[in-house]
């Protein structure tokens, strides 16, 4: 995605932290600079394996950083067809395919959401900040299902004032190694990042998981769940079933795969539902997006669930 720049810590910012350093070197606003470490758009140039690229991480005189410019990266229409399943004015509900990038970045520039997004809608160029024009939340490369697209900026504004107050119901389906105890429960610890992976940790920021059974397989035991987000880390879901011993199947990072025809090749997680009031009509929409085809394949494989007592409430 365009090409970096690589810069030192001058004396003047010795000891400061890295998303003040960057704001300053880079000319853009603190936010900005948070976002861009934040979305892999800038890193340290010689990050030491526990350090982390951090907006926190305190940098020395003589450190390397790296940065692609914010303004220099293309963003090109590109003609890739979309599973849109709610339309409007001033927002667009999609199905995402797994394997697609949300928004460009370092190694991903074309066939990307937003690329998508602009052939179809070329208005969303300017809704929301460069790169992300029209993006009001992401999913994982790997993730497939729902998610909401700005048309307008009045859109994306209160769009993105919902996703902060936790207005925004999303909904996944996801298959986990294990079974359950429980026909419901909550996970609630903090998630940290060193580098690009994340775990729990006293140290990381609040979040929050809920999950309900739906069914379970044996010979392996496996179960399906619907799960919900109160908050949007990354890789949340991922890292909080991995936290109980409950891996989502498929998650070569966190997790473990499954046996040849039940594991889809890539991590088995969809987001299947979004309900969200319309920022402007006030209407209440609730989307569903199907089941894609790797995933139904995989249940099929797996036949039907076993029969028996349901976990307790």
């Amino acid at each position: 995605m365009g090409g970096q720049t690589h810069l030192t810590v001058p004396e003047s910012l010795d000891g400061a932290r890295f998303d003040l350093i960057l704001a300053r070197l880079a000319g853009v606003s603190r936010a900005r600079a948070r976002r861009m470490i934040e979305s892999g758009g800038a890193g340290l140039s010689a990050a030491g394996p526990d350090s982390g690229d951090r907006p926190s991480s305190r940098l020395g005189a003589g450190d390397g950083l790296w940065f692609v410019p914010p303004e220099t990266a293309p963003l090109r229409p590109h003609p890739v067809e979309l599973d849109v399943r709610y339309e409007d004015r001033y927002l667009a509900v999609i199905g995402k395919p797994a394997g697609m990038v949300t928004h460009p970045g370092p190694g991903h520039v074309e066939a990307t959401l937003v690329s998508a997004l602009l052939h179809r809608w070329p208005e969303v160029e300017g809704v929301g900040e460069y790169p992300r024009w029209g993006i009001v939340h992401r999913l994982d490369m790997d993730t497939s299902g729902a998610i909401v697209i700005a048309r307008h900026p009045l859109a994306h504004r209160r769009l993105t004032e919902a996703m902060a107050a936790r207005e925004v119901r999303r909904r996944y389906l996801t298959l986990a190694h294990g079974g359950f105890a429980v026909a419901s429960g909550t996970i609630e610890a903090p998630i940290d990042r060193r580098r690009t992976r994340r775990f729990v940790g006293p140290g990381g920021k609040p979040a929050v998981t809920h999950y309900r059974w739906l069914a379970t397989w044996h010979r392996p035991v496996l179960s399906l769940l619907e799960v919900t987000l109160e908050t949007g880390r990354t890789h949340q879901i991922r890292v909080h079933l991995g936290s109980i011993d409950r891996p989502v199947v498929g998650d070569r990072v966190y997790g473990r795969p499954a046996r040849a025809g039940v594991d889809p090749g890539r991590v088995w997680l969809h987001a299947h539902r979004l309900g969200l009031v319309h920022p402007v009509t006030r209407q209440d929409l609730d989307v569903e997006v199907p089941l894609p085809s790797d995933l139904r394949s995989s249940l099929e494989a797996l036949g039907r669930p076993t029969e028996g007592e349901a976990p307790r409430e």
